[in-house]
């Protein structure tokens, strides 16, 4: 017997047949997988001319799929009453698609309604099932709780406060119209995308194109990078959901044309994580974060076919920012052996540009002294990389530190009566380091 924690088993231990239970099994597997083949292993032990009775229909239970797969074994299945067809057509879901899943099996599914959950033999378990259904469908989703044949409508969060479990106990959650769900995935909202460009959708929704919403990605980008520095979880997850609008509105509207669909998105982003993580999925080596990120972009050349350095160098999105680009190229170059990886190095470029600059500013020609800056600019990001900060990070915190002391600084004139226009060289010198001096006390 699979286990005595069912109705069913009082019907063989009535026959008086000798029997070997093994509920043991369940408490030294660790997992629900490992559970499934520990079982069939130990029938598998016993020989030809084993009787293996589990609850329900034999060809639905795990551990049978489990023992069909080991080599050696002759086995002949007769099939009981499925216990999943008998609460499928108690729930009133036969003749549609439906999703049926054991309790012991909801962890790593994606749950999908209608749904039929089964096998909440206790408490413990349909407390699992409570917080899985929540999480997908909403705490307050109704649902219909049914045991020993007696069925009730409850909102979810009731799910473990009920008097009674056993082995016939199921909850059934119907598939909500759009309007009355209280939570969403992916797919909902690819759905309600869809329905915003349909001919009798939004009229604004309708007329975009990819070239036309392109930017509001980069807005939206920063929009996130902005939540992200100020710390506030609310902002962080709306601006979260706003990137993941835009990135399922160019997929809708790219199967519309016919050119590909958000499920072939999910299908080449998890291909690409798994083909770059070769240190984990493959069999690769890395023991730290930079022997991670070399396996990374030895994979990422693979990939793209980058056989030279200069293939990677040219593929830098040319929207980036100014900044961003220059520290992306300064990065592949220096793969390519050409770069600056000391300080020192860096640092002494640095000087002679600025030299090479101050000689442009003498000639008075401002082609070339604009070539000179950014000859300039090139060796501050150079600087940068070499002491290992990021760039476009620390430029927008110099930018963030200058408004505040500015603002700090034109405070502390005005309240002393005086024209930030009007101070003197030395003036403006004192009142500057009093504003840092202030702002470094308070850090």
């Amino acid at each position: 017997m699979r286990t005595a924690q069912t109705e069913s088993y009082k019907n063989v231990a009535a026959l008086g047949v000798p029997h070997v239970c093994l509920d043991g099994v369940y408490e030294r597997s660790r997992s629900y997988k490992t559970l499934y083949k520990n079982l069939a292993a130990e029938v598998a032990k016993l020989g030809d001319g084993t009787v293996y009775c589990v609850d329900g229909s034999a060809g639905e239970d795990n551990s049978v799929k489990e023992l069909a797969k080991r080599r050696g074994v002759k086995l002949s299945v007769i099939e009981g009453v499925s216990k999943v067809s008998a609460l499928v057509d108690a729930a009133g879901f036969s003749g549609c698609s439906y999703q049926a899943v054991s309790a012991y099996e909801l962890e790593g599914t994606e749950l999908t309604a209608p749904l039929v959950v089964y096998d909440m033999h206790d408490r413990g378990l349909a407390g699992d099932v409570k917080l899985a259904l929540s999480d997908r469908f909403g705490e307050e989703t109704e649902a219909d709780y049914i045991c020993g044949g007696v069925r009730r409508r409850i909102p979810l969060y009731e799910l473990d406060r009920q008097e009674r479990y056993d082995g016939t106990s199921a909850v059934f959650v119907e598939r909500a119209e759009l309007l009355e769900r209280k939570r969403f995935d992916l797919s909902d909202l690819e759905e309600i995308v869809v329905r915003l460009r349909r001919p009798d959708g939004c009229p604004w929704d309708r007329a975009q194109t990819p070239e036309s919403i392109k930017m509001n990605a980069v807005e939206e980008a920063y929009e996130l990078a902005d939540a992200i520095d100020s710390g506030d979880d609310g902002k962080i997850l709306e601006e979260t959901g706003d990137i993941l609008l835009q990135a399922v509105f160019q997929a809708v509207m790219a199967e519309e044309r016919g050119a590909f669909c958000l499920s072939d998105v999910t299908t080449a982003e998890c291909e690409k994580l798994i083909s770059r993580h070769t240190h984990i999925f493959g069999k690769d080596k890395a023991s730290d974060e930079a022997g991670a990120l070399s396996v990374w972009e030895k994979n990422k050349m693979k990939e793209k076919h980058q056989e030279t350095f200069s293939a990677a160098v040219n593929d830098v999105p040319k929207v980036f920012p100014a900044l961003m680009q220059a520290q992306k190229v300064a990065k592949r170059v220096e793969k390519g052996g050409w770069g600056f990886s000391s300080y020192e190095e860096a640092e002494r470029k640095m000087t002679e540009e600025l030299s090479e600059l101050k000689a442009a500013r003498g000639t008075g020609d401002k082609k070339k002294i604009a070539s000179e800056l950014g000859d300039v600019l090139m060796s501050a990001v150079n600087l940068g990389r070499a002491v290992g900060a990021d760039c476009e990070e620390a430029l927008l915190d110099a930018v963030k530190r200058l408004k505040r002391r500015f603002a700090a600084y034109e405070s502390a004139v005005l309240a002393d009566g005086k024209d930030v226009n009007a101070l003197s060289d030395e003036e403006k010198e004192a009142y500057y380091r009093a504003v840092k001096s202030a702002e470094t006390e308070k850090e």
